[in-house]
């Protein structure tokens, strides 16, 4: 009996920990309102900012002119959060990753296949879906990240995406 006591109690003082790297991956951490670990917030951050500047690159040469305009302000915005990574990463002493983690780079060979309407609705979803990952992400960090830098850029970047996702939202409109 007490070694199932014993055993139960490192299950659930392990499952944090575990779950941080594996429920980011899979959406869980998003769904509890469980924070990343800093690691994870700078693998996912990165590889969003990849995927919103190669998307909307395409999106600057597939798409309609309102589509167009929000491509551009994509790539600007993202460009300047992604340099702004890196920085704060350096300094920190963690690596950022150099390509996009397999969920972003599927959704990215999907738009680059696709033209026209087909193309513009594919990109509004991902836009739309992208930010709200992103927000959800940033949030979470901001509240309960454990590098100090990271939290407060994480804050003060989370209402620029928050405005994203509303101008994501009225694409279609």
């Amino acid at each position: 009996m007490k070694s199932l006591l014993a055993l139960s109690a490192c299950l659930l003082l392990a499952t944090p920990a575990l779950a941080q790297s594996v429920g980011e991956k899979t959406g869980v951490n998003s769904a509890l309102g469980v924070t990343p670990t800093t690691a994870d917030f700078v693998k996912e951050a990165a590889s969003s900012d990849m995927f919103e500047i190669q998307s909307s690159r395409l999106a600057a040469d597939k798409a309609d002119p309102a589509t167009k305009t929000f491509a551009m302000q994509m790539i600007a915005d993202h460009e300047k959060t992604s340099s702004e990574l890196k920085s704060l990463a350096a300094a920190a002493k963690i690596e950022v990753p150099t390509a996009m983690l397999p969920t972003h780079q599927s959704k990215y060979d999907k738009l680059k296949g696709l033209n026209g309407a087909d193309f513009a609705k594919q990109y509004h979803s991902d836009q739309v879906a992208a930010h709200k990952d992103a927000v959800s992400l940033f949030q979470r960090y901001a509240k309960g990240g454990d590098n100090t830098a990271l939290k407060n850029w994480a804050g003060k970047t989370e209402p620029a995406l928050a405005h994203h996702l509303q101008m994501a939202q009225g694409l279609d409109k």
